[in-house]
Formats: C-alpha cells, structure tokens, sequence
C-alpha cells in the first residue's frame, strides 16, 4: 500500500509547447537570414530545434517564422529529424506577435509554454529542461547570467547620467517558460493597451506576476551580429574537444 500511495504522491510532468520564435528581420547581418546561416555546416536554427527535440520535456515544437521562409523552415525540420516540430506558421508584425500567434496554435493539453529564440543555437537539452521543471513549479521562470560589464546609463546627448550597480543585475535569456494561461493573458493585455515588451518575461511582469531566473549558461548566446557566429564556432569546437 505504501509504495501505491508514493506513487500517487508523484507529481505529474506537466505537457509543454516549445513556441520557437524565428521571424526576425536579421537586420544586422548584413542582408542574410541569420537562421538559416550555417554553424560548423549545421544551420543555426536547426541546431536550436535539436536542442529542443533532445529535451525531455519539450512535447511539441511550433515555428513562428517569415512567410517567405514557411517552406524552408519545414524542409529543414524534416531535413533534421525534428519530430517533434507539429506546425511551422506564419509570425506577426512583432516578436511578442508572432509568439501570441504560435501559443495560439499549441495543443489545447498545453500546460506549459517555453518561448525560445530561433538565433540561440547553443542551448542545451538540460538548460531546456531545467527552466521547464522551475516553471512547473513556480509559472513562469527563464534562465539568467550576472552582467559581467559596467552598465551606464546615459542622456540623449551621450553624456553619462549614472552608473548602475550592477550587482542586481542579470541578463536574460531563453528559453522563457510559462503557465500556459499566463502568457496567452500577458500577450493579450500587452496588445491591448499598445505596449511595447522586449522579451516575454516583460509582458508577465506587467500583467502583475513573479517571475523566477534560474542559473543559465554563459555560451547560450543569442547570434546577432556576424561576430556572434564566429564566437558559436569557437564554443562549438571547444565543446567537441571536452566530450
């Protein structure tokens, strides 16, 4: 009886969408789809859908993406066995858009959303599945870094005004992960009253609720600039040396 009554006791994995957000204009890469650019021979947003297919607790992936990359983004799921990739749609005028439409299209057994950028290639299964399980408990957490460079805050004339302590500081990265319910009402309050939220946690937090960070991962790096690329090369092949 004892053991039955453990059994029951167990908590329930909670089912989570993966909504991957890949509609960005890449306008600092000078003209070419940073998703679609190749990391040691490997495209970079194909490396951050193996990362969520390996989780253990990502059950589904939907793409958000340009319509002029629908097809390409499919023909690379399919390429790269990602099974787990259910729908790959058209994003919207904004991140934040183009996420409310992917959460839109999650299995309504959803419990779970976990907001990843497209342009993280190096993420882990691990890191994917430690935010998911603070999430589970917490509803809403996102992996964090400590700010590593003094931050200033300065006027429009480039004079600086102030030097923030940086101690509290951290920045954040994804996956961003949230009770379902939560993040569609966040989303839709943000439309709603024509704010503008750079990632998110932000919506979450104007909406009124806690969210938690987690340890994340120096090397889960977001590429924006071609020197972005370069540095994932070097963390790639200095990942391969120490397995």
């Amino acid at each position: 009886m004892f053991p039955f009554f453990k059994k029951l006791k167990t908590p329930v994995r909670k089912r989570c969408t993966a909504l991957v957000a890949a509609a960005g204009s890449s306008n600092r890469m000078g003209g070419v789809n940073k998703l679609l650019e190749p990391l040691d021979g490997v495209p970079v947003l194909a490396r951050t859908l193996q990362a969520l297919e390996r989780a253990g607790r990502v059950d589904e992936i939907i793409v958000a993406t340009r319509e002029e990359d629908l097809a390409e983004i499919a023909h690379l799921c399919h390429t790269y066995g990602i099974s787990k990739c259910k729908k790959v749609i058209r994003g919207g005028e904004s991140r934040a858009h183009s996420v409310m439409l992917a959460a839109l299209e999650a299995g309504t057994e959803t419990e779970l959303l976990a907001v990843q950028d497209g342009a993280r290639p190096l993420v882990t299964p691990e890191l994917i599945d430690d935010v998911i399980a603070a999430a589970s408990r917490s509803g809403a957490a996102a992996p964090a870094v400590p700010v590593k460079d003094t931050i200033k805050r300065v006027r429009e004339d480039g004079s600086v005004a102030a030097t923030v302590e940086r101690s509290s500081l951290r920045a954040v990265q994804t996956p961003q992960v949230f009770q379902a319910d939560i993040l569609k009402a966040a989303l839709q309050s943000v439309f709603e009253q024509g704010l503008e939220v750079t990632d998110d946690c932000s919506a979450v937090e104007k909406l009124g609720k806690t969210v938690y960070l987690i340890e994340g991962d120096e090397a889960n790096l977001k590429i924006t600039t071609p020197m972005d690329l370069i540095l994932a090369e070097a963390i790639l092949r200095a990942r391969e040396e120490q397995a």
